[in-house]
């Protein structure tokens, strides 16, 4: 694992047009550079998974894939979780490579990546969040996905703890 920035770096550095590796094959971003098609080439991105109710696809054939949540504290991100970790698990499996974004790259974006590595490399919450950090650094999950990641936490304890393979 390591943090990688792809793009050049301009005087809006915060959202300037970047694609952030998380992992080998899970990038996070914002929706403005998704929408950079030689970038996601560059990458050779073949998933794209937009985390919000608005914000728009690439035009290329990637596959896609929609989870239609706002940036607000009392949306439902957790019942999402599992169905993302494990697409973006797969897609890597097949030798893919996913990108998560949402408008700015910082919250809804950034909990679904948090959620992927505590799920399928098995970190703990706070060992999660520190590398999605690392590879982009304006990451700010709200209050309300911060507690969804937390009970996820503990629900992945307890399925590992009862033997559960089956949700895995």
């Amino acid at each position: 694992l390591g943090p990688r920035a792809t793009g050049r770096p301009g005087p809006r550095s915060k959202y300037s047009l970047s694609l952030e590796q998380v992992t080998k094959a899970l990038f996070i971003s914002n929706a403005r550079t998704v929408c950079n098609e030689e970038m996601l080439q560059q990458e050779a991105i073949t998933l794209c998974i937009n985390v919000s109710k608005q914000q728009p696809f690439p035009t290329s054939g990637i596959a896609q894939l929609r989870i239609p949540v706002y940036d607000d504290l009392n949306e439902d991100l957790y019942s999402h979780f599992d169905r993302c970790a494990d697409i973006i698990q797969e897609e890597a499996k097949r030798g893919g490579r996913s990108v998560v974004y949402c408008k700015n790259g910082r919250s809804r974006s950034a909990t679904v990546c948090i959620a992927y590595l505590m799920k399928h490399r098995k970190m703990p919450l706070a060992e999660a969040f520190e590398v999605v950090k690392m590879a982009r650094h304006v990451i700010e999950p709200n209050p309300g996905f911060m507690a969804q990641l937390e009970r996820y936490e503990q629900d992945l304890k307890r399925r590992r703890r009862l033997g559960c393979r089956f949700f895995f």
